[in-house]
């Protein structure tokens, strides 16, 4: 292999790496009928707002975070794939 093609090689393994490290640090907000959650790209949750309506009532009140949690995951999984994708495209994986 020719040395510009490791360069070029090697800057494309370090964007793809600063390009995860971004995403893990963003944060996503996922909702549902009074409840946002705060998740980083790394699946981390930071926060949790419920509304007092839902207080009254537990089994909703389960559902409307798990709904939450699951839309920031999705929205999560669909900045990974949109901003690493073209990784992949590339044949370097992620």
């Amino acid at each position: 292999m020719n040395r510009d093609m490791i360069k070029k090689l090697q800057k494309l393994q370090k964007d793809m790496q600063e390009d995860q490290e971004k995403i893990e640090l963003t944060e996503f907000e996922g909702r549902a009928s009074g409840c946002v959650v705060i998740m980083q790209g790394n699946r981390r949750l930071i926060d949790v707002q419920l509304s007092t309506e839902l207080l009254e009532d537990i089994q909703i009140l389960q559902e409307v975070i798990i709904l939450a949690v699951n839309d920031a995951l999705q929205q999560i999984d669909r900045t990974t794939e949109e901003v690493m994708g073209k990784y992949a495209a590339m044949g370097m994986g992620f």
